[in-house]
C-alpha cells in the first residue's frame, strides 16, 4: 500500500466494492455513508491502485479519478475509504527530495515515514490575512529586474520553446533565491519527461542548490489524476514552509497547459459535455483552485514563475486566456536573442510586468525602463534600413540611439552562478539600484567611446576599465 495512503487508514474505514472502471475514471458503492469529496480510497490486488473522489452519484456511489495506473483492476474490486484525503510529508526532512503525487519518495534513496503530513487539498489563505502591498521581488538579474519585474507572492509565466534557456533561468533564480531571500525553492513538473526530470534533478545537484529545493513530479506517462493533482501537492508543501516557518517560496511550474490538458482528460473521461475548443467545463475553476493558493501572507509568500505553453501560437485558446487572468508578469524568451549568444534571452519588448507602474516599482524605474524599451524599439525598427543601406547612412541622432542600443542589450546579458562550470565566467547577482544607475549612464551617452564587447557578461558597468576605451 502507498505510504502516505496507508498511513492515514483506519481500523472502522468504510469498506466498499467498484462497480465501474473507465480509464482512469472508476466508480465505487459504499453500502452505508460515502466518503468525503476528496477522500483517497485504497484498492487493487496489492492495495497499489490509489483513487480520489471528485463527486457523489447518489447517495450510495461515488465517482473517483485514478492517481496510479488501473491496470488488473475489475468490477468487485474490494475498495477501503482511507480515512482522510490523500497526503504528504511537510518540513525541513523534505529539502533536497523528489516526490510523486502520493508523497512517496522516487529519488532511489530512504522513504519518509512518520512525522507531520498535510493534505494536498487546503483553503485558500482568507483576504483578511494576505498581504495587501504590492512589493517587487528582486531576483538580482538584470533584465528581469528592469523591465519585468517579479511580484512577491505573485505570479509570472515564462514563454519560451525548447533550446532558449528556461531551465537555466530558473535554477539561477533558484540560485538567488536562497542567496538573497534565504528562502525555499519548489519545483512541480506536470506532465514533465522522465528524461527532463532527471536532467533537472542532476543540474541542481551539480549547481549545489538541491539541499534547499523541494521537487514534485507528476510525469508524462503517469495516470491524469496524478499529473492534475502533484500541483496541489507541491502548494501544500510550499504553504508549510510559508505559514509555519515564515519563509518565502519561490515555486516553479513545469509546465501549466499540461496541468489543464490532464483536467481535460479526467473530464472527458468522466463524461463531462466539452466546452468551447474540446476544453472542461471546469477549466476556469479548476485553475483557480491551483492558482489561489499562491498569494503572500504577513509573514512569508509564494512567489510562482510557470512555464506556460501557447497551443499553435493563439492566445485566444481558452487554455492561454485561462491562465493569463492569473499572472501578475509574462517573461518571453527569445531564440533569436539566443542564436547571437545574449543570455538571458528575454525578449525586451515582448516581456512586462503589471508591477511596472510609477505606483508601485517608482518614477524612476518606471520612466528608466519605459526609456530601455523605446531606445530598443527605435533600433529594432532601424535594422532593415542598416541591412540594405549600412548604418553610414543614418541620421546623427538615429547612430547614437543604434549605439547605445547594441550597448543596452549586451548590458542586459548576464552571467550565471550555475553556468559558471561551463563558461568560465563568475556569476553575478546585481541589486535592482546598480542597474538602474548603469542603464541612467549608459542612456546619459558616458560610454559612448567604448567598445560594444566591453558591456557583454558583466555584472555593473563599473566593471567596464578604463584600458578597454576605444
Amino acid at each position: 500500500m502507498p505510504q502516505s495512503a496507508a498511513r492515514s487508514v483506519k481500523h472502522d474505514a468504510l469498506a466498499g466494492r467498484i462497480v465501474n472502471v473507465r480509464g482512469g475514471v472508476v466508480d465505487v458503492r459504499f453500502p452505508g455513508a460515502l466518503p468525503p469529496m476528496n477522500g483517497s480510497i485504497i484498492t487493487g490486488d496489492n492495495d497499489d491502485v490509489v483513487l480520489e473522489v471528485v463527486t457523489h452519484l447518489d447517495d450510495a456511489t461515488v465517482r473517483c479519478i485514478a492517481l496510479t495506473p488501473t491496470r488488473g483492476l475489475w468490477r468487485g474490486a474490494d475498495a477501503i475509504y482511507s480515512g482522510g484525503p490523500l497526503m504528504v510529508p511537510v518540513g525541513r526532512r523534505v529539502l533536497g527530495r523528489i516526490f510523486n503525487v502520493l508523497g512517496e519518495t522516487i529519488d532511489g534513496r530512504e522513504p519518509i515515514e512518520g512525522g507531520e503530513w498535510w493534505p494536498i487539498h487546503r483553503p485558500t489563505v482568507p483576504l483578511r490575512q494576505r498581504s495587501t502591498v504590492s512589493e517587487i521581488l528582486e531576483t538580482g538579474v538584470k533584465a528581469l529586474d528592469l523591465l519585468a519585474p517579479l511580484e512577491r507572492g505573485g505570479k509570472a509565466g515564462l514563454f519560451g520553446g525548447a533550446g532558449v534557456g528556461k531551465t537555466v533561468l530558473l535554477m539561477e533564480l533558484i540560485n538567488n533565491m536562497l542567496e538573497q531571500h534565504s528562502g525555499i525553492s519548489m519545483f512541480a513538473g506536470i506532465g514533465e519527461r522522465t528524461r527532463e526530470a532527471e536532467e533537472l534533478y542532476r543540474e541542481l545537484q551539480d549547481a549545489g542548490v538541491l539541499q534547499q529545493t523541494v521537487l514534485f513530479f507528476g510525469q508524462m506517462n503517469e495516470a491524469p489524476g496524478a499529473r492534475q493533482r502533484i500541483g496541489h501537492a507541491a502548494l501544500s508543501v510550499a504553504e508549510y514552509f510559508r505559514d509555519e516557518q515564515h519563509q518565502d517560496v519561490l515555486l516553479l511550474v513545469d509546465n501549466i497547459f499540461r496541468f489543464v490538458q490532464a483536467g481535460q482528460e479526467v473530464s472527458g473521461l468522466m463524461g463531462h459535455v466539452p466546452s468551447r475548443v474540446g476544453y472542461q467545463p471546469t477549466l476556469d475553476t479548476e485553475l483557480a483552485e491551483l492558482e489561489e493558493r499562491i498569494c503572500s501572507t504577513q509573514t512569508g509568500a509564494i512567489t510562482s514563475i510557470q512555464a506556460v505553453y501557447v497551443p499553435a501560437d493563439d492566445f485566444t485558446d481558452p487554455a492561454a486566456v485561462a491562465t493569463f487572468s492569473h499572472l501578475s508578469a509574462s517573461i518571453v524568451l527569445s531564440r533569436r536573442r539566443a542564436s547571437e549568444g545574449l543570455y538571458p534571452a528575454m525578449d525586451p519588448l515582448e516581456s512586462n510586468s503589471s508591477l511596472l507602474t510609477p505606483l508601485i516599482a517608482g518614477r524612476r524605474h518606471y520612466y528608466l525602463a519605459q526609456q530601455v524599451r523605446s531606445t530598443l524599439a527605435q533600433y529594432e525598427d532601424l535594422k532593415d534600413i542598416i541591412a540594405m543601406l549600412g548604418i553610414d547612412e543614418l541620421s546623427q541622432t538615429d547612430r547614437r540611439t543604434v549605439y547605445r542600443a547594441r550597448r543596452l542589450e549586451r548590458f542586459l546579458t548576464q552571467p550565471f552562478f550555475t553556468t559558471e562550470q561551463f563558461t568560465g565566467m563568475e556569476g553575478r547577482l546585481v541589486p535592482l539600484e546598480e542597474t538602474l544607475s548603469s542603464c541612467e549612464r549608459i542612456l546619459s551617452g558616458e560610454f559612448d567611446d567604448y567598445p560594444e564587447s566591453a558591456f557583454y557578461m558583466i555584472g555593473s558597468v563599473d566593471e567596464v576599465n578604463e584600458e578597454q576605451r576605444q
